[in-house]
């Protein structure tokens, strides 16, 4: 599957919500460079480069604005388009066909090159840019058949996961690098692309949320975090699991039963109608009351989708109410630095009976010797 064409590439977009949505912020017009809106709004991808590629949606017309080599991509779409060649300054185009449309106030998504964003600035004065959130809640209630699809991807990247522990029941001195390029090896297999990524921190290394991954070499008892995500047919799985060379500290295990309780407090949280901080809220209070307070370092919870972030995040101080058919994380951590860390992560939708676990692969620690 290429770069360009992908989940509904057949399909008309269907520009309503995003409209509506643009009328609460008061907004004239939304500029979408490639991202998951894009993706969301066209069923293509697009290629994000130094050319500027973009859609843009006003009151009661659209429009695509790309270089003439990539044009055949988009015949297919009824969306008029602005077609630049290369002498061309496609800004100028864009603002326009904006001015044409007697805009005055445009939203541009989080993925819209701050470059071309000043450059519009300095040609359209009159015109006011702002971030649009409008383009983030379009997309935040899937329909069955999304949540269907992200249901496939977490099965898929559970599957990896079992069977990375099938291939590697030893991992005492294996370095955090092969045991991530066996990982990437799977989910290539499996069909992930593009990989989003692959962390692994042993030892005191997991003490960093966002370890990567390094020459270190592990020794009997390390314990082992990884995280990894990518798209299946363009809609991402992420999954966190905890590993060990070998049977891991005392301390730990009883730290990572406290994991799992505040792990199970987020999930239970997460019910229709409750602001997004509330799951935040319930894992932090238990692993405060074990001592951990300060060691959980992150938000406990992220939206995902046709991108592996997205609303709604699930962060003190959010306010937004969650509703049925919002997929998001429920991942807390504890992480003692010179010591190790620890995080378990799972896919949730919300549905009309409560939070659905997507992933399904064991959440306790992997013993792997």
């Amino acid at each position: 599957m290429s770069a360009e064409t992908d989940r509904s590439a057949d399909s008309q977009p269907n520009f309503a919500r995003v409209r509506q949505l643009m009328r609460e912020e008061c907004l004239d017009a939304v500029v979408v460079g490639p991202g998951a809106g894009f993706h969301h709004l066209l069923g293509l991808r697009g290629n994000l480069t130094e050319r500027l590629l973009c859609l843009v949606v006003t009151d009661d017309s659209e429009a695509i604005v790309v270089p003439r080599l990539q044009a055949p991509l988009y015949r297919h779409l009824r969306t008029e388009t602005i077609v630049w060649d290369e002498h061309e300054e496609p800004t100028g185009l864009l603002c326009s066909f904006l001015r044409k449309h007697d805009v005055r106030s445009v939203g541009v998504n989080r993925e819209f090159w701050a470059g071309f964003l000043i450059k519009m600035q300095e040609q359209a004065p009159k015109i006011s840019f702002k971030a649009a959130l409008s383009l983030e809640l379009a997309r935040m209630i899937k329909s069955p058949q999304e949540i269907e699809a992200l249901t496939r991807a977490s099965h898929r990247i559970d599957a990896v996961w079992c069977q990375f522990l099938k291939d590697n029941p030893v991992f005492t001195g294996k370095t955090e690098l092969e045991l991530r390029g066996a990982i990437g090896n799977l989910m290539q297999n499996a069909g992930f692309s593009p990989i989003a990524w692959i962390d692994i921190g042993a030892g005191e290394n997991g003490a960093s949320s966002l370890h990567h991954g390094s020459e270190y070499r592990l020794r009997p008892g390390d314990p082992v975090v990884c995280d990894f995500a990518g798209a299946l047919d363009g809609w991402y799985a992420d999954i966190c699991r905890v590993a060990s060379a070998g049977a891991p500290e005392q301390g730990y295990l009883d730290a990572y039963s406290v994991l799992l309780e505040a792990q199970e407090a987020a999930f239970q949280s997460i019910q229709p109608g409750v602001v997004a901080s509330a799951p935040d809220e319930a894992a932090r209070a238990i692993l405060a009351n074990a001592g951990f307070g300060d060691a959980f370092t992150h938000r406990v919870g992220h939206g995902i989708g046709l991108d592996a972030h997205e609303e709604p995040y699930l962060m003190k101080g959010s306010n937004l109410r969650l509703a049925v058919g919002m997929v998001m994380s429920a991942e807390p951590g504890i992480y003692l630095p010179g010591r190790w860390g620890m995080r378990v992560e799972d896919i949730v939708a919300q549905t009309t009976e409560g939070p659905l676990r997507l992933n399904r692969a064991p959440r306790a620690i992997a013993i792997q010797g």
